[in-house]
């Protein structure tokens, strides 16, 4: 006889168990399904983010950061470092606790709401009767159903042709983290979040870092002018940065790997490199979810076909995060998970994909909100500009990093604010402001109006915001 449950969420990532969590807060008898196992096989529940994405790539960018830091810019502030040197491997265990604690922290939530885990992989066996009856394969198969199912597999990389993941060489978002020495000569095929990041990471510890990019722009979701200010920056720190380039073959020998390219004017290379990061996107994970036995829908791409409620073609079946439309963010996936359990309880939970931040956490940190600069004008939109540079920012000065800009994008007429854009220090915590502005419809005359801390980096925003009237007090 299986367990009945009002609410099964299958995964326990950002969006699976933030939507368990919100299931059972609204009185549902509520549980988790998620594989994800730690080293020793126990259960590690946080999904790609938690356990080889955003949590261990932070830890390794603040440790990374550090390294550089004590090799290259201590000096200034009047501190001398003797005899330098790099502890990898604990580098990589501090990491590893980090992701711990959080696989542990996820835990301590079920049980603290009263969420029960089950440590497998979820499939769907059959409806009937209105529920659905799911299959559990762990340790030991289980069987349980709900009448409400939430789908929040996450994504995986997308492999390219003729380069598949060995995490040896050729090496995927998971062993891009795990490196156990730094390489020399690090490619690394993609320009998006990942690859800048895993790039950045690497470089900081000592290797050449070439990054090999398809697209003839340079992060082209991202404001065009922060993106440009972004690419100066990160070329003078020393990442190679290459744009419309074909990738011809991809060969991995016994010790390194060559990359035969066609770059933007035509011109053949062969490069070696001691490794190879592709990072080329992720694809929705819909492997042994075994949809076809209750008829669930994907849509033309493989993702889970869903309305703007995240309800799929089935009844009582939801789906959430990387699994669905919409950028893969695990924020992103917060909400939708939060939204669907309050949906459940006839609650109306809400989504602005307006105001989604994105952000990405090289130095300078990259983050934004809105609409860019190059929507607006695609849209005929009229709009006016603000922007003010870090390094007329008292505090930017204090710390030691002036790098980037603010920029504000307010309607022409009514002032609203329309998109905020920062690449600089603490952009990933800048940008909240922006975030909550957006959301209250506010208009850069109210930001510019509010008083601001000072020293602060957050005078960089109110200064932009004061800039888009042409008043800037201090630039």
């Amino acid at each position: 006889m299986s367990k009945n449950f009002d609410v099964v969420v299958i995964g326990g990532g950002p969006g699976g168990y933030i939507a368990a969590i919100r299931a059972a807060q609204l009185g549902f008898t509520t549980a988790c399904i998620d594989e994800w196992k730690n080293a020793k096989g126990g259960p590690a529940p946080g999904g790609t983010c938690t356990n080889v994405g955003c949590i261990p790539s932070k830890a390794l960018l603040q440790s990374s950061e550090h390294y550089e830091h004590a090799g290259h810019a201590f000096a200034e502030h009047g501190i001398d470092v003797k005899g330098l040197s790099l502890n990898l491997p604990q580098m990589l265990a501090r990491k590893e606790g980090i992701v711990k604690q959080n696989n542990d922290g996820i835990l301590y939530l079920f049980k603290k709401n009263k969420v029960t885990f089950f440590h497998g992989r979820g499939a769907f066996a059959k409806a009937e009767g209105g529920l659905y009856e799911i299959t559990v394969s762990g340790a030991a198969e289980e069987v349980i159903s709900a009448k409400h199912v939430v789908i929040a597999t996450g994504s995986t990389p997308r492999v390219l042709p003729g380069a598949p993941y060995d995490e040896k060489l050729i090496l995927s978002n998971d062993g891009a983290l795990s490196l156990d020495a730094v390489p020399a000569k690090l490619g690394v095929i993609g320009a998006g979040v990942i690859g800048l990041e895993m790039g950045s990471v690497w470089r900081r510890l000592g290797s050449e870092v070439t990054v090999l990019e398809a697209l003839p722009v340079f992060l082209g979701m991202v404001d065009e002018q922060i993106a440009k200010e972004a690419g100066k920056l990160f070329a003078k720190q020393g990442l190679s940065i290459n744009l419309g380039v074909k990738i011809d073959a991809v060969k991995a020998g016994k010790k390194d790997v060559t990359v035969e390219y066609v770059d933007a004017k035509g011109v053949e290379h062969k490069a070696v490199f001691d490794k190879l990061i592709v990072s080329i996107g992720r694809l929705p994970n819909t492997v042994g979810l075994n949809g076809d036995a209750v008829g669930l829908k994907l849509d033309e791409r493989g993702f889970i076909a869903v309305d703007g409620d995240c309800k799929t073609n089935l009844p009582n079946v939801w789906a959430v995060g990387d699994v669905v439309r919409g950028p893969m963010l695990a924020h992103k996936a917060e909400e939708e998970g939060v939204a669907v359990a309050e949906r459940i309880a006839g609650q109306h939970g809400h989504v602005n994909f307006n105001t989604l931040p994105g952000v990405i956490y090289t130095s300078p940190e990259i983050a934004w909100v809105g609409k860019t600069e190059q929507q607006l004008k695609a849209a005929g939109v009229a709009y006016k500009v603000g922007t003010f540079p870090f390094m007329a920012n008292g505090r930017a000065r204090a710390l030691g990093d002036t790098s980037g800009m603010v920029k504000f994008l307010a309607d022409a007429k009514s002032d609203e604010i329309l998109g905020v854009h920062i690449v600089g220090p603490l952009a990933s915590e800048l940008i909240a402001e922006a975030v909550v502005a957006m959301e209250f419809r506010a208009s850069s005359e109210d930001i510019a109006r509010i008083c601001h801390a000072h020293p602060s980096l957050s005078e960089a925003t109110k200064e932009a915001a004061l800039a888009v009237d042409k008043r800037a007090l201090n630039f």
